[in-house]
C-alpha cells in the first residue's frame, strides 16, 4: 500500500524548520545585514529596539527596520535605496507567501498524521486476516522475515480443515469457520474504500499546493534572491501530484484484485 513511499514523502516535503527558514526574512542572511547596519547607525533618543521575541517576528522585524529606515538621520537617501534594492524581493516573498508556505506545512501533517492511521488499520487488518489461521507474527515481522509461506501454509491447513467439516457434514463447525474468514473480507472492503478516500484526499491537497507555490508573481523577478528551498519544495509538490494519480493508487486492488475478493474470480483462469 506505498506505506514507506507516502511516509518518507511527506516527511521530507518540509520541516517546520525549513518553513520557517524560508518564510521569515530574519533567516536570509542579507536582511539580517541591513537590520545590523540601521541598528549600527540608528539615532538612540529616536530609535527603540525589538526585544528577542518581537524580533524575530516576521511582521513586527519588517515594520521596526522600515521605520528606522525612514526616520534614520543618520543613513544617507542613497544608502537608505540601496538598502531597500537588497532586501525588496526577500521582503515581497515572506510576506507574500508565509501564509501559503505555514499552510502546506501543516496540513501535510495533518495527512502524515493520517497516513500513520491508514498503517494502524492495515496492520490491525493483517491481524483480522491471520488470526483465524492460527498465524501469530505481525504485518511488519511478517514482511522482514519474508514469511510469507507460512501464511499460505497455515491458510492452506484451514482451508483443508474447512473442506473436511463440511464433508462430514459438520455444518455449525464449517459455518463458524465461513464466517471467520468472510468478516475480515468484509474488513479488506472498507479499508480499500478508506485507503482511496485517502489518496484522493491527498492528491486534492497536493494539488491545491502546487497552485499555491506557482502563484507567487514576482519568481521571476527574485530568482536571484528567493531560497533554493522553495525551488526544491515546487518540485517535489508537483511529483507528489503524479504519484498521487499514479502509484499510490493500487489500480490492482480496486480491478481485478477485487474481483477475486467479492466473487471469487481470477480472469487468468
Amino acid at each position: 500500500m506505498k506505506k514507506h513511499s507516502l511516509d518518507h514523502h511527506f516527511a521530507s516535503v518540509s520541516t517546520l524548520r525549513e518553513i520557517n527558514k524560508m518564510s521569515n526574512p530574519n533567516s536570509y542572511p542579507a536582511f539580517a545585514s541591513v537590520k545590523s547596519k540601521l541598528e549600527s547607525k540608528q539615532d538612540k533618543k529616536a530609535g527603540f529596539d525589538l526585544t528577542g521575541i518581537l524580533g524575530s517576528n516576521i511582521y513586527t522585524s519588517v515594520v521596526h527596520s522600515f521605520v528606522s529606515l525612514f526616520t534614520n538621520s543618520n543613513t544617507p537617501k542613497i544608502e537608505k535605496d540601496e538598502s531597500i534594492k537588497e532586501i525588496e524581493c526577500i521582503l515581497d516573498f515572506t510576506l507574500r507567501m508565509h501564509n501559503d508556505l505555514n499552510t502546506i506545512y501543516f496540513e501535510t501533517v495533518f495527512l502524515q498524521k493520517s497516513n500513520h492511521n491508514i498503517m494502524a488499520d492495515l496492520q490491525q487488518l493483517f491481524i483480522d486476516y491471520t488470526e483465524p489461521i492460527a498465524y501469530s507474527k505481525e504485518l511488519q515481522d511478517c514482511r522482514n522475515s519474508d514469511d510469507w509461506g507460512s501464511v499460505r501454509k497455515n491458510l492452506n491447513v484451514y482451508l483443508e480443515e474447512l473442506n473436511n467439516a463440511i464433508a462430514n457434514s459438520q455444518n455449525d463447525k464449517a459455518h463458524l469457520m465461513q464466517i471467520n474468514l468472510h468478516f475480515p473480507i468484509d474488513r479488506l472492503l472498507q479499508f480499500i474504500t478508506q485507503y482511496n478516500i485517502f489518496i484522493d484526499q491527498g492528491g486534492k491537497f497536493y494539488e491545491k499546493f502546487d497552485i499555491m507555490l506557482g502563484s507567487y508573481e514576482n519568481e521571476q523577478k527574485c530568482v536571484d534572491k528567493i531560497p533554493a528551498e522553495y525551488k526544491t519544495l515546487k518540485e517535489g509538490i508537483t511529483v507528489a501530484v503524479e504519484k498521487f494519480n499514479t502509484a499510490y493508487k493500487p489500480i490492482e486492488i480496486n480491478g481485478s484484485k477485487m474481483k477475486e475478493v467479492l466473487y471469487g474470480i481470477n480472469e487468468y483462469d
